[in-house]
């Protein structure tokens, strides 16, 4: 699908290598993706984890969706500071970060904020926190269907939370956060079926707390390869969370290869060396992409097709090529990140392409932990 985009930049002299691109075109290629695989703005709730620009957020306020997720209190101040005015902080609170949501509900009190809770303990140090405000927060309970990274499973003390969430003053029970992150099921109906198995929990935990006369006002369901599953239930409690799809990266790509989304985020990169043995050096290291994957595997360069990451270093990616010999330094490639969330976050801004032109710098923002909160 890259072929009905130009990755071509006509003046590439004001970008300093390592340097995030954004193909402002294919971006928005991606929101009109995303949209469609929801069925209604109003039931998306997009993760900004990996963009963290006021800017993306302005564009999908004006495409219509107004209910964001986000996983630090400076992108949910961030989120805020934009107008976004229904806000989900899908990370448990613990130690000052109790504190801090009260500190944000009294900074945005028109806010809808919402918060998530997998144990009575913190649950109820932020129902003394709000209680002692004067203030009420809505929290959704966080279930784990399998990742076993956070929450409460069902049948393990969920329903039991549920309730105590309804009885503690100063909290207003919310709904579910359901994120089903292991689920990377390559084969889509491998995938659905999964989907359908974390979806059967949540609806059962629904069920449980409603005949004891609790309100379960969302779920809030899904990632990158899972949410076009949940939005085709049609269940209107379900608001689905898409993280990745805004940008994409080459991990989610080879994964998920029925979903229709293009990188839209790229890093401009430039050959600084040209040593032995078939070799190219780029001023790409792993302070300028992820490094969570495996090393070899952090980025992809199209315009080398039997490109070997022989090493990576803070600063420099040597790359092995039959195609050694065509290059000279400060030549320059676009590399693909592998995983484009903590990508994203190594960089103070982005430099955005429109029609082939560079058109602007977008601060990443909320790259931080706090802004002032």
């Amino acid at each position: 699908m890259t072929e009905e985009f130009s990755l071509s930049i006509s003046d590439t002299s004001g970008i300093i290598s390592p340097g995030l691109v954004l193909f402002r075109e294919i971006m928005e290629s991606n929101l009109d993706e995303m949209t469609r695989q929801a069925g209604d703005v109003n039931r998306l709730r997009p993760h900004c984890k990996t963009h963290k620009m006021p800017e993306v957020i302005k564009i999908l306020l004006g495409r219509g969706i107004t209910k964001h997720k986000c996983a630090t209190f400076a992108e949910a101040e961030m989120l805020a500071e934009c107008g976004v005015k229904d806000i989900c902080l899908a990370y448990n609170l613990v130690g000052p970060n109790v504190d801090r949501a009260i500190q944000f509900r009294r900074a945005y009190p028109d806010v809808t904020f919402i918060v998530t809770a997998d144990h009575a303990v913190p649950l109820q140090q932020l129902s003394e926190a709000a209680v002692a405000a004067g203030e009420d927060i809505e929290v959704l309970i966080d279930l784990d269907t399998g990742q076993h990274r956070t929450g409460i499973e069902y049948g393990g003390g969920a329903v039991e939370l549920y309730q105590l969430m309804g009885d503690l003053p100063g909290i207003i029970p919310g709904g579910i956060h359901l994120y089903d992150g292991q689920n990377h099921q390559t084969d889509l109906q491998e995938r659905t079926d999964a989907v359908h198995e974390c979806w059967q929990q949540a609806n059962a935990l629904k069920s449980d707390v409603e005949a004891l006369g609790l309100t379960v006002p969302r779920v809030v369901a899904g990632g990158t390869g899972s949410f076009p599953i949940y939005a085709s239930l049609g269940d209107p409690v379900v608001e689905v969370s898409p993280g990745t799809n805004i940008f994409f990266d080459s991990n989610y790509g080879r994964m998920f290869p029925d979903l229709k989304y293009i990188p839209a985020m790229r890093i401009l990169s430039r050959v600084i060396s040209c040593p032995s043995n078939g070799r190219v050096t780029f001023d790409l290291g792993y302070k300028a992409c992820a490094s969570d994957p495996p090393a070899g595997s952090r980025v992809v360069i199209p315009e080398i097709s039997d490109a070997d990451a022989v090493l990576q270093n803070e600063e420099h990616l040597v790359v092995k090529t039959d195609g050694h010999a065509g290059f000279t330094p400060g030549d320059e490639i676009l590399a693909i990140p592998a995983h484009v969330c903590p990508t994203s976050a190594l960089h103070k801004s982005v430099y955005v392409i429109e029609n082939g032109e560079v058109v602007d710098q977008w601060e990443i923002t909320a790259r931080d932990r706090k802004i002032r909160i």
